[in-house]
């Protein structure tokens, strides 16, 4: 008999939820009942999908704008949540971004901008965050990538940086696992959100709806995740159909 967990009542902490998966992700998880902290650098953004979730679910929302790069500010978010309902069960480490491509021109800034966002990020929040989730054998979750697991000629260091985030997570829940803590990693492939935008073309501009995933599909998963108990899902790939053919 397969066993889950209800996630009404949880405390939660979404990153990179102004937009896309994140958004998403806060969405999937107030309709479920949990308590959502939402973190991201755009404070106005954070405010309208605060104000939406109220709305439509009722939902018991915790706005903390915060710059995942900065060691602090990723310490307070997790500070500010715990304070605020009493613990946590669950931290969705979604944040990330892409810049440059080809590593002889990739200009060191935005180098660093990869690393101390993509890594970085997911380093502060997590070991912020793993005292709590021992405490309620809670569940951590990472938004990996198509590109942490196989060769992406197109921009090594994001996919290095993606490589990095599953290497981290597998360790992390070997160590942990004995504290009763669950961690799993999704990985997309291509998904109709604002990522691509430095390159000049969103996914969501350059695929139609149904070429591609879409955000509220990733949220699914982490939501999947999430209710897993007292079994863990290590890893949910969701792919494009097609996205093995070019191989």
């Amino acid at each position: 008999m397969v066993s889950t967990q209800s996630i009404e009542g949880q405390a939660t902490i979404v990153t990179g939820a102004s937009a896309g998966i994140g958004q998403a992700t806060a969405h999937a998880l107030a309709r479920e009942g949990a308590r959502v902290a939402i973190a991201a650098r755009r404070r106005e953004r954070l405010a309208d999908l605060a104000e939406t979730l109220r709305t439509e679910y009722d939902a018991e929302v915790l706005v903390v704008p915060t710059d995942l790069r900065d060691e602090s500010s990723a310490e307070a978010l997790v500070e500010t949540t715990v304070e605020e309902f009493g613990g946590l069960d669950l931290l969705v480490n979604n944040a990330g971004l892409a810049r440059g491509g080809d590593v002889a021109d990739l200009p060191t800034e935005d180098y660093r901008t990869m690393m101390e966002t993509n890594v970085d990020g997911c380093f502060f929040t997590s070991r912020a965050a793993l005292p709590s989730l021992i405490d309620a054998s809670g569940t951590l979750v990472f938004v990996g990538s198509f590109a942490g697991q196989y060769p992406r000629p197109s921009n090594p260091v994001y996919a290095a940086s993606k490589w990095w985030v599953r290497g981290f997570a597998k360790s992390l829940s070997a160590q942990v696992g004995d504290e009763d803590v669950a961690v799993t990693v999704v990985n997309p492939t291509e998904v109709r959100t604002e990522f691509g935008a430095a390159y000049g073309e969103t996914f969501a501009e350059r695929f139609e709806e149904g070429e591609v995933s879409e955000p509220e599909e990733i949220a699914e998963a982490v939501v999947f995740a999430a209710r897993q108990h007292p079994s863990m899902a290590s890893e949910i790939d969701i792919y494009r159909r097609d996205k093995f053919t070019g191989f």
